[in-house]
């Protein structure tokens, strides 16, 4: 069933964070710029801190003006607002969602263009965010399930589940996870979730109520019964990016520090995905995408876990009550 767009008017605020790093970025990401167009920044799970590089020295006469002209400057501004608008996923959307699932597969070489094909062609389960009037029409954010069964024969989702079961080293997952790639892969659901960095936290209910509603609808609404039992899902495989603390039991704050966090959540309802999961497990990523000294004792990692199904209930109560 089809789903009419949908517009929200944003002021801009802080972004959601879980961790003095990550409240760090937040005001990072307010400063001073207007919305940016994917295509000119970082999806959520490659952060950078270049920009300060790229301020020129100022002499002291210039940052005494600076400062006493900044009060003013920031009244003037006032909030940016931008109307963000949820679309179902259409052909031309194909490079600005081939941008942000770039890094899906950490470096491997795949074939992420058909990936992003079977995203777009299934138009009565996803979602993609864009911002109102925008002539480019850039994505900022999308989300969808797809059967594992019902694509099993495309080389793409091959190229998945043969990097799932390498970088899965934990011997007493690899069954369970096994099993849902191959024995149960017709109940599973590959729940693929990507937007920019800075997306407003606010969208994250709707996003994930639209993904969930849609999916129901698809079990009563789709034309043939093949289709509709494609979307009766028992299960949801997630995979994802956090960062984690190196050597965490020899990393004590200071003194008038904050606790140091072991994990760095860089969407929050991964946190709470991870709550709900029966099973979970990290590899290593093969870059660190983070280069700023706030970063230096983090590793960035993968996470890919498995929820079933009747948890999402669950999960869209707590994410609600999360953002509220």
């Amino acid at each position: 069933m089809p789903r009419r767009p949908i517009g929200r008017r944003l002021a801009k605020h802080q972004p959601l964070a879980f961790s003095p790093f990550m409240r760090l970025l937040a005001f990072a990401s307010m400063a001073r710029r207007d919305l940016p167009h994917p295509k000119d920044c970082q999806c959520s799970e490659e952060i950078s801190f270049d920009e300060k590089e790229k301020v020129p020295k100022l002499t002291r006469k210039e940052k005494d003006e600076q400062s006493s002209d900044s009060s003013d400057e920031e009244d003037s501004q006032g909030d940016v607002q931008a109307d963000f608008e949820f679309f179902d996923p259409k052909l031309t959307d194909f490079h600005g969602v081939k941008t942000l699932l770039q890094n899906y597969l950490d470096d491997k070489e795949w074939d992420l263009s058909s990936f992003v094909d079977l995203i777009l062609e299934q138009t009565t389960v996803g979602t993609v965010v864009k911002v109102a009037d925008d002539e480019d029409e850039s994505v900022f954010a999308v989300v969808t399930a797809l059967n594992l069964a019902r694509y099993k024969d495309n080389k793409c989702f091959s190229e998945v589940k043969e990097f799932l079961r390498k970088v899965c080293s934990e011997k007493n997952i690899t069954k369970d996870l096994e099993m849902l790639l191959e024995k149960k892969a017709q109940d599973v659901g590959l729940l693929v979730s990507q937007r920019v960095m800075n997306l407003p936290p606010q969208l994250l209910p709707p996003l994930y109520d639209g993904l969930f509603d849609e999916v129901s609808w698809a079990t009563e609404d789709e034309p043939t019964g093949e289709l509709r039992r494609s979307f009766r899902f028992k299960s949801y495989l997630l995979v994802t990016k956090i960062y984690k603390l190196k050597n965490p039991q020899q990393r004590k704050p200071r003194r008038g520090e904050e606790d140091i966090e072991e994990t760095i959540f860089l969407k929050p309802e991964d946190e709470l995905f991870l709550e709900l999961s029966s099973w979970s497990f990290t590899f290593p990523m093969c870059s660190q995408l983070v280069t700023s000294q706030e970063m230096k004792n983090y590793q960035l990692m993968g996470l890919v876990m498995a929820v079933e199904a009747n948890k999402i209930p669950k999960f869209r109560q707590m994410l609600n009550s999360l953002i509220d």
